[in-house]
Order: C-alpha cells, then sequence, then structure tokens
C-alpha cells in the first residue's frame, strides 16, 4: 500500500478519554493493552507525522446523549456503554460538562484535532462508520487511502474497517495504534482483532511503518 498526501488520510476512532485515560471509564478492560501497544504514544506520533507530512486527520467520535437511553434494545457492550455513562454528553447541542469527560479528547491529542484543520465527523451511535458522515467526507477530499487506528480494536475500528473496505476504499490498520478490551469471559478483543485484520486489510503496520512512510 503506497501512502502519500495526495490520496490518503488517517483516520483515528474514538481518541476519548474514556478508552485511552487512566482515569477513564473502561481504563479498566483496556488499560493493560493499551499499555503494552503504547496506544497513546503511538497514535501521537502518527498525528505529528501526518501533520508534518501534510496528511489530511480524521476523527469519528463515540457520543451518546440522554435521549439515547430510550433505545429498547442493546448488544453487550452497548448495554455496558449505557451502565457506566461511557461516552456520555449531556445534549446534542450543548457542550455543558464536556471539557475533560470521558467523551472529552485525549488532552495529549488536543492541540492536532483542535488546530482548525483536523476533521472531526458527526458522532456514531454504534460501532461502524455506517451512521456518521466520515465516508462523505473523505469522498469529499478524493481520499481512496486510510491508515485507521484508535479504540476499540475488535470493535470499532473493525466495524469501520470492514465498512471503509465495503466503500472501496484501500485500508491500512495499525497494529499498535489501536487497542481492545480483556474480558474473564469474551476473551481478548484485542487478539481476536489481529486475527481480522490480517484476513481483511490491505496492510497491517506498525507505527514505525506509518511514520517512515509519510516522511
Amino acid at each position: 500500500m503506497d501512502i502519500n498526501n495526495s490520496d490518503t488520510a488517517v483516520v483515528f476512532i474514538d481518541p476519548q478519554n474514556d478508552v485511552l485515560s487512566k482515569t477513564g471509564l473502561n481504563w479498566g478492560v483496556v488499560g493493560a493493552s493499551v499499555t503494552e501497544n503504547r496506544t497513546v504514544e503511538n497514535m501521537e506520533r502518527i498525528f505529528k507525522a501526518a501533520k508534518a507530512g501534510g496528511f489530511e486527520v480524521f476523527t469519528s467520535p463515540h457520543y451518546f446523549f440522554p435521549t439515547d437511553k430510550g433505545w429498547k434494545m442493546n448488544g453487550p457492550l452497548e448495554t455496558m456503554e449505557f451502565d457506566t455513562g461511557t461516552f456520555g454528553r449531556s445534549g446534542a447541542l450543548t457542550l455543558e460538562g464536556f471539557e475533560n469527560s470521558g467523551a472529552d479528547w485525549l488532552n495529549t491529542f488536543k492541540p492536532y484535532i483542535e488546530d482548525g484543520k483536523t476533521v472531526v465527523v458527526s458522532p456514531r451511535k454504534v460501532f461502524g462508520n455506517q451512521t456518521n458522515d466520515l465516508t462523505l467526507q473523505l469522498r469529499k477530499r478524493h481520499i481512496s487511502k486510510i491508515v485507521l487506528g484508535g479504540m476499540l480494536a475488535n470493535m470499532c475500528v473493525e466495524s469501520h474497517l470492514r465498512e471503509l473496505l465495503e466503500q472501496g476504499f484501500e485500508v491500512c490498520v495499525v497494529k499498535d495504534a489501536t487497542a481492545g478490551p480483556r474480558h474473564p469471559v469474551w476473551g481478548d478483543g484485542y487478539l481476536a482483532a489481529m486475527v481480522n485484520y490480517q484476513f481483511l486489510a490491505h496492510a497491517v503496520l506498525s507505527t514505525d511503518d506509518v511514520v517512515n512512510a509519510m516522511s
């Protein structure tokens, strides 16, 4: 996969406190994987390389609003998110209580996301980008190739990967710029994702590989 700034963009999923901060609501299940992969450090390296190299950067955030509590059916992870208040916002049209909340960006990433150039697409409701405008924003910029990372490896990142592939994009997943949950019954989400990435993605690369390709 040829990574160049004319047709390749970085897409980071959920670069948010609840899944990347030690104070986040989900640190207990994702913290070991985030720490072992150096996920935050590697995402920052890619942010820096992308900005220095003139690559477009997109984030696809996950927000829940109070009205979403009216849902009548939820999967196991959705149920846990609602129970804990993960990615919770006070409303769709207000930022009250947003700053430094679990739904806010990790402070480390704010200089890159809030530089006026990074595209923050509309919020998702479940796992994939079928419910937001990521594909539209990419198409409008003639982006055909994606460098993909973020959280969670086996849920939102894999769902984005599958949808982007179905939409005709060429996708590279950065294996150490993501992480997954570990559950005593359900298993290791990161390991499950790594198997599927190898079957699905056009490339599965390290952060070192991606940064070198961007330079």
